[in-house]
């Protein structure tokens, strides 16, 4: 086994990630109650308590919201930088100081036979960063909550062999929808999510012939659907020449465990 993984959940609501090599067991993200998120963890058939650790990518609720609680039942870990401590510090509840480690942005951790490397994305919290996965060879990119994908992000996370790739909104369906402005202007703007269309653009950059499958993440409730989602990107990809499998993700159902071979 070189890398496995599911998306345990994804969506405005909340998100978590599994991640797994022969050696090491990773969570990323604890947007749900630990109830909701040990439930999900048996949906794939995986002990919590047999985790190596949780790393986060940013203090918004919708990714911290069981972390405290998580952590402190399974005795884990907990993995961010400097900026995401200060900022979630009071959210997530007490922690003993061997749970507390710092993973700073744009580094390289070594989990024993899988490295991790940090990137910074442009998203309105406080040091946001997303991760990619590497391991006996094998390249896995988790990439959601950005405005927009930097050419220093598409260089980190290109010729990766799977993908979980944010599609936030649908254009027009957020622009005709019921949000105030201001929280339009904010999705809409560099610090905010990645649409559809963006995310066909900026996938169409960086998959390359070993990429096996791309999971399209964080969805909005109120602005996308997965049809619409999955239609959207693939169009920009089939109008380079890209045909490639497209994956659903979902805020209540965990994705199937996928191998990469």
């Amino acid at each position: 086994m070189t890398l496995r993984f599911s998306v345990l959940a994804s969506g405005s609501t909340g998100n978590a990630f599994y991640i797994e090599s022969e050696r090491q067991k990773l969570l990323v993200d604890a947007g749900l109650s630990g109830k909701k998120l040990t439930e999900l963890f048996q949906k794939i058939q995986v002990d919590p308590s047999d985790l190596s650790g949780i790393l986060v990518t940013h203090e918004h609720s919708d990714h911290i919201k069981g972390l405290g609680i998580f952590a402190r039942k399974y005795n884990l870990p907990i993995y961010a930088n400097e900026k995401t401590w200060k900022a979630m510090d009071k959210s997530i509840g007490k922690l003993s100081v061997d749970q507390r480690f710092l993973f700073q942005m744009e580094e390289v951790k070594t989990f024993e036979d899988m490295d991790v490397e940090s990137f910074g994305v442009s998203h309105d919290a406080a040091e946001p960063m997303f991760y990619t996965f590497h391991s006996n060879g094998k390249k896995v990119a988790l990439v959601t909550d950005l405005g927009y994908v930097s050419e220093r992000i598409k260089k980190t996370v290109e010729d990766a062999d799977a993908y979980i790739f944010e599609a936030n909104h649908d254009v027009e369906m957020l622009r005709m929808g019921r949000y105030p402005w201001s929280v339009k202007r904010r999705i809409l703007g560099d610090s905010g999510h990645v649409s559809n269309e963006d995310s066909g653009l900026a996938l169409a950059d960086i998959i390359s012939n070993r990429t096996k499958r791309i999971y399209l993440a964080h969805l909005s409730l109120d602005n996308n659907m997965k049809d619409l989602a999955r239609m959207s990107v693939d169009q920009v990809l089939q109008e380079r020449g890209i045909n490639i499998g497209l994956y659903d993700t979902d805020p209540e159902e965990p994705t199937s465990l996928f191998e990469v071979s």
